[in-house]
């Protein structure tokens, strides 16, 4: 009797030391889901922390740049008016244009300054999830980005705005009279502003296309002629309906095509070479 009681004793022992296992097993995939659950609260916190800060950024350039709106829009305008009959200048249709012209440039003129600083706070939001070779990699293509849009907005205002607005004046019809709203003028520039500042990232794309894996140097190269019939469609939707504008939109696109593939040929070895090096070390 006492050896068939024994097991009937050790049960309840058995069932407590089972339901204390169960909890500890229970607890613990709670931990663990608070756990997995803290970060991406973490990380909203800081995208939110950041966004304010670019939002701030831009809000604080913009101040004292509308200070002077007038006078960056009388900059701005210039390679128009040197073209302007003698006695003429441009107009405002619209009752509130003299107030909502100069502060919409105010506005996308601080956005285009503080771009640095917002790719910085972007920069710094992913670069904990990079590995230390797309560092090495990212961060000048970052650089560069700004760079070359910035370069792309120079040659739009300094090389393209005299041709195209010499071209739109002396085209005028004898007896017309060129007078230009201040706020039509303005969407015009920022469109070519944009699209010329796009156009210049091209290098960029091209490098990142090669480094990822997308494609090779060779067969990049090899659809040329595709490239140059797309940057010429790409300037006609980008640019006004004139041929003068395409044609200094996708001339340009074409050439920095070409340093794209210069660059991707010139350090492609480096950095596969250091890709498959950390690699390593990461999956050891």
């Amino acid at each position: 009797m006492t050896d068939q009681d024994s097991p009937q004793q050790d049960s309840p022992q058995q069932d407590s030391s089972s339901q204390d296992s169960s909890s500890q097993d229970s607890s613990s995939q709670d931990s663990s889901s608070q756990d997995q659950g803290q970060p991406l609260v973490d990380h909203l916190i800081e995208l939110r922390t950041r966004l304010l800060h670019a939002i701030l950024s831009v809000l604080i350039i913009f101040l004292p740049l509308f200070y002077v709106a007038n006078d960056i829009y009388s900059y701005i305008s210039e390679p128009l008016r040197q073209f302007l009959p003698e006695g003429t200048t441009m107009i405002a249709t619209d009752v509130a244009s003299p107030f909502l012209t100069p502060f919409k440039l105010s506005l996308v003129l601080s956005i285009f300054v503080a771009m640095p600083y917002i790719l910085h706070q972007i920069w710094s939001f992913i670069a904990p999830g990079l590995y230390s070779n797309e560092k090495k990699v990212a961060m000048p293509l970052l650089v560069s980005s700004i760079l070359l849009f910035y370069a792309g907005i120079a040659f739009a205002f300094y090389v393209v705005f005299p041709l195209v607005f010499g071209f739109f004046t002396a085209a005028a019809p004898e007896g017309v009279t060129v007078m230009t709203d201040i706020n039509r003028y303005l969407d015009f520039v920022l469109k070519l502003f944009f699209a010329f500042g796009l156009a210049f990232e091209i290098p960029i794309a091209t490098v990142l296309l090669i480094w990822t894996g997308a494609t090779s140097i060779d067969s990049i190269a090899s659809k040329r002629a595709y490239v140059i019939v797309g940057c010429f469609v790409v300037g006609m939707v980008l640019t006004p309906p004139d041929i003068i504008s395409q044609v200094l939109l996708a001339f340009p696109m074409w050439l920095l095509f070409e340093i794209g593939i210069l660059f991707a040929r010139i350090f492609k070895l480096d950095r596969s070479d250091s890709f498959a090096a950390d690699s390593a070390e990461a999956n050891e």
